[in-house]
C-alpha cells in the first residue's frame, strides 16, 4: 500500500522531484479515499482541510450559479493535485469537486502540508509553480469566455479533443466525442441549446462533420483560425472571417 501511494505521489508535479525518503515521509501521512461516479469531494465555499492527489479516475472541479447552470473549471486525471491553492492561502475551496468517474484520491492535512513544505524546500517551489501554471490556465478560460463567442470556443474545445487523436494525412480527422452537449456546455460556458447551434453552423460553413457523436474535421486550418478569431466592438455582430 505504502508503495503503491509513493508511486502515486511521484506521478503529480508537485510531488515529483522529491527523494524517495521524502515521498516515503510523505506517504505514511495520506489517506487514501475512493469516490463513486457524481461523489462529491467537496463544495465550493467549504473550509479547505487539505489538498487532493488523483490516483485514478477524474474529478470535475466547476462553479455553480443559482439557477444550477455549471461552468466546469477543469477536469483532473491521475496525477493532479487538487485543492492546493486554499491549503497556501487559508480561504475555502475555490469550486466543487466531483468524481466524473470512480476515482481513488490520496488525502493530506492542511497541516501536514505546511511541515512539509518547512522541510522539503524543493515541494515549496514546486507548488508555487504548480500554481503559477493553474494562474495561466484560469487566464485562458477567462479569454475564451470573454473574449470569444459560443462558436469559437466550441471551435476550441473540438481542437482540445483532436490533440489526443492520431492525424493522418491521408484521411479526415474522426473522433467520437465522450461528452453530451450538456456536458459540452458546462465546459465551454453556454447552454445545451446553443452549444446545439453551433455544431451546426460549424457544419454548414464545412468545417466539421457530425453523424450521431462522431465528429469530423474537414478543414483543421479553417477551424483553427475560426476558433482564434477574438471579438471586438466594432465586430462583435459580425461572423468570424473565413478563409476563402
Amino acid at each position: 500500500m505504502k508503495t503503491k501511494r509513493i508511486a502515486a505521489l511521484q506521478c503529480t508535479a508537485l510531488f515529483g522531484g522529491l527523494t524517495v525518503e521524502a515521498l516515503t515521509d510523505i506517504a505514511l501521512r495520506t489517506v487514501e479515499l475512493h469516490l463513486q461516479k457524481g461523489e462529491m469531494l467537496f463544495l465550493s465555499g467549504e473550509p479547505a482541510r487539505g489538498l487532493f492527489v488523483v490516483v485514478s479516475g477524474k474529478i470535475r472541479a466547476f462553479q455553480q450559479n443559482e439557477d444550477g447552470r455549471e461552468q466546469v473549471m477543469y477536469v483532473d486525471a491521475a496525477g493532479s493535485v487538487l485543492g492546493d491553492v486554499p491549503v497556501f492561502d487559508d480561504g475555502p475551496y475555490p469550486a466543487s469537486a466531483i468524481a466524473e468517474a470512480d476515482a481513488n484520491v490520496l488525502f493530506i492535512e492542511k497541516s501536514d502540508v505546511h511541515e512539509f513544505c518547512a522541510k522539503y524546500p524543493s515541494l515549496a517551489i514546486a507548488a508555487l509553480r504548480l500554481m503559477a501554471g493553474k494562474v495561466r490556465k484560469h487566464a485562458t478560460l477567462v479569454e475564451a469566455l470573454s473574449l470569444h463567442e459560443v462558436g469559437q470556443r466550441l471551435a476550441l474545445f473540438l481542437l482540445s479533443e483532436v490533440q489526443s487523436t492520431i492525424l493522418s494525412a491521408d484521411h479526415p480527422i474522426s473522433f467520437r466525442l465522450r461528452l453530451s452537449n450538456h456536458e459540452i456546455a458546462s465546459r465551454i460556458g453556454s447552454v445545451r441549446d446553443v452549444v446545439s447551434r453551433a455544431f451546426s453552423r460549424l457544419k454548414h460553413q464545412g468545417l466539421i462533420a457530425v453523424e450521431g457523436r462522431d465528429v469530423s474535421i474537414l478543414d483543421l486550418q479553417g477551424l483553427k483560425r475560426y476558433a482564434a478569431y477574438i471579438r471586438s466592438s466594432a465586430t462583435r455582430n459580425k461572423p468570424p472571417p473565413l478563409a476563402p
